[in-house]
């Protein structure tokens, strides 16, 4: 299979300089601010883009250390297969977070419900459609014995360097 490669869109800044003690879910980060720094090429892309109270970003785990298949999820004490979380030791480190757009003005983007390390490669962009992007009636299995997990008051430990 050929080589895909990427090329950062931006970079984003948070207040997360470590990984231990970041939020482990954009709900876990209510009230967290950072900004995106888009490349000034990219500014064009960002046309119509203020309307939208949410966008979806996909970025690069930087500090992540060696991929792994199994994991014991921060939800969980149990191994589980690393396509079965949302664990960051993933073979390519990528990275998905739907967070809250305040402002945009010029190349900076500010958000809020950021859960992820300031210094981050921002490999895209995706306005979140809550009438295609949520879903009714799903299964999460393993996830549903823990559903009562506190995820928005939970934080990464030093499991996933």
């Amino acid at each position: 299979m050929e080589q895909i490669l990427f090329n950062p869109i931006g970079i984003i800044h948070t207040p997360h300089t470590d990984i231990k003690g970041t939020p482990i879910q954009p709900i876990a980060a209510a009230g967290v601010r950072g900004a995106i720094e888009l490349l000034p090429e990219y500014i064009p892309g960002l046309k119509d883009l203020e309307g939208f109270s949410h966008i979806t970003l996909l970025y690069y785990f930087h500090k992540v250390g060696t991929p792994q298949l199994e994991v014991t999820p921060f939800m969980d004490t149990v191994l589980r297969g690393i396509f079965a979380c949302k664990a960051p030791k993933r073979p390519n480190k990528i990275g998905l977070s739907t967070v809250r757009l305040i402002s945009i003005e010029k190349n900076i983007i500010k958000i809020e419900e950021a859960d992820m390390l300031d210094g981050t490669p921002l490999l895209d962009i995706k306005p979140f459609y809550p009438k295609y992007d949520n879903r009714e009636h799903v299964k999460i299995g393993w996830l549903e014995k823990n559903s009562d997990f506190p995820i928005d008051k939970m934080y990464a430990d030093d499991r996933f360097r």
